[in-house]
C-alpha cells in the first residue's frame, strides 16, 4: 500500500508545482524578460515605449477577454478574428453615410454582438462543436466583409471616431483606458456575479451545472455574445487608430487573443482561469514583441519564440488537466 500511495503523493506534488507554474510563473517570466530587454536596450523600459506597448496590446487584449469567458466554457471562439474585420469596417461605413460618429460605433458593437449571438445560437441550441461552428462563421464573416468593403480600405476623417484610437485622456492614451475598463469589469463580472460563478461551472463539469437547474445554454449564448461584442470593440479602437478599417485587419487576432489566455493559466479544459491571468499573457506577448523589434530580431524567429511559449503553456495545462481529459 505504501508503495502505491508514495508515487501518487509524488504526482499530485507535481502537479501542484505545475498549477503553481501555471497560476504565478507567467508572472515571474513577464517581469524577467522586461529585465532582459532593459539590459539589451536602453530604448525600451522608457515611459513612451511602456505606454506604446500598452495601446498596442489594447486590442487584442480586449479580445481576449472575451475569449477567456468562451475558454472557462471548454469552448473556443475563432470568428474574433473575421469580426474585428466586418465590424470595422461596418462601423466605419455607418459613420461615413450617415455622419454620425455614435452611429457608426453602435453599428459595429451591434455587428460583433450579433454574429457572437450566431456562434451561441448554433453552440448551445444546436450542440454543435464550437470549433467547427467558429471555424465556419470565421470563414463566412471574412467573405462578407470583402463583399462589403469590395476588399479596400474604408478611410476614417471623423475626429470624434478617431479619438478611441487615438486620443487621450490626460497623459493616458483613450484605448489603455478601454483596456483597463474591461479587464476591471468583467474581472468583477467573474469575481462577484451569479453569471461569473455558472461560467467556471459550466466549464468545470457541465452536466452537473444542468442537473443544478443552471440555464446552461442561456449562459452559453450570453459568452458567445460578449465575445462578439468586445471583438467590435477592439474593431473599433483598431479602425479609430488607423484612421481606416480594412478588410483582412484582425486577420491572426484570434490566434494571438487565444495564446493570450493559455500563457494566462486558463485552462483549455474549462473551468480555471480569469481575466487577470489573461492580461498578464497579453502583456506578455507585447513584451516580447516591442522587444525583440527593438534589438532587431527577425519576425521569422519571433514566431519561432512565441510558438514555442505557448506550446510549453499547453503542455502545463494538459499535464496538470489530464484526469478531465
Amino acid at each position: 500500500m505504501m508503495n502505491q500511495a508514495a508515487p501518487a503523493s509524488g504526482m499530485t506534488s507535481r502537479k501542484n508545482t505545475l498549477y503553481f507554474m501555471q497560476t504565478y510563473g507567467m508572472l515571474l517570466i513577464l517581469l524577467l524578460v522586461i529585465a532582459i530587454f532593459s539590459m539589451l536596450t536602453p530604448n525600451f523600459l522608457t515611459t513612451s515605449n511602456i505606454i506604446n506597448i500598452l495601446r498596442q496590446v489594447s486590442v487584442v487584449g480586449i479580445i481576449a477577454v472575451g475569449q477567456t469567458l468562451v475558454i472557462l466554457t471548454a469552448g473556443i471562439d475563432l470568428s474574433v478574428g473575421s469580426i474585428v474585420g466586418l465590424a470595422g469596417a461596418i462601423s466605419a461605413g455607418a459613420a461615413i453615410s450617415t455622419g454620425n460618429p455614435y452611429l457608426g460605433i453602435a453599428a459595429g458593437l451591434f455587428t460583433g454582438a450579433f454574429f457572437g449571438f450566431v456562434n451561441g445560437i448554433l453552440i448551445a441550441k444546436l450542440k454543435l462543436t464550437p470549433f467547427i461552428v467558429t471555424l465556419a462563421t470565421m470563414t463566412a464573416i471574412s467573405g462578407l466583409t470583402l463583399i462589403y468593403t469590395d476588399g479596400k480600405p474604408i478611410i476614417i476623417s471623423d475626429p470624434v471616431y478617431k479619438f478611441i484610437g487615438q486620443g487621450y485622456l490626460g497623459p493616458i492614451p483613450f484605448p489603455i483606458i478601454l483596456l483597463v475598463f474591461v479587464y476591471a469589469l468583467f474581472f468583477y463580472v467573474l469575481k462577484k456575479t451569479v453569471h461569473g460563478h455558472y461560467i467556471y461551472s459550466i466549464g468545470g463539469n457541465e452536466k452537473a451545472t444542468v442537473l443544478a437547474g443552471v440555464r446552461v445554454n442561456l449562459h452559453k449564448v450570453i459568452v458567445y455574445t460578449v465575445s462578439g461584442l468586445l471583438a467590435g470593440a477592439a474593431a473599433i479602437i483598431l479602425s479609430a487608430r488607423l484612421s481606416a478599417a480594412t478588410p483582412i485587419a484582425g486577420n491572426g487576432y484570434e490566434l494571438d487573443a487565444i495564446a493570450a489566455v493559455i500563457l494566462g493559466g486558463t485552462s483549455l479544459f474549462g473551468g480555471k482561469g480569469g481575466v487577470i491571468g489573461t492580461l498578464i499573457g497579453v502583456l506578455l506577448l507585447g513584451v516580447l514583441t516591442t522587444g525583440m523589434n527593438l534589438i532587431d530580431v527577425s519576425p521569422f524567429y519571433q514566431n519561432v519564440v512565441k510558438g514555442v511559449i505557448v506550446l510549453l503553456a499547453v503542455i502545463i495545462d494538459r499535464f496538470i488537466n489530464a484526469d478531465k481529459q
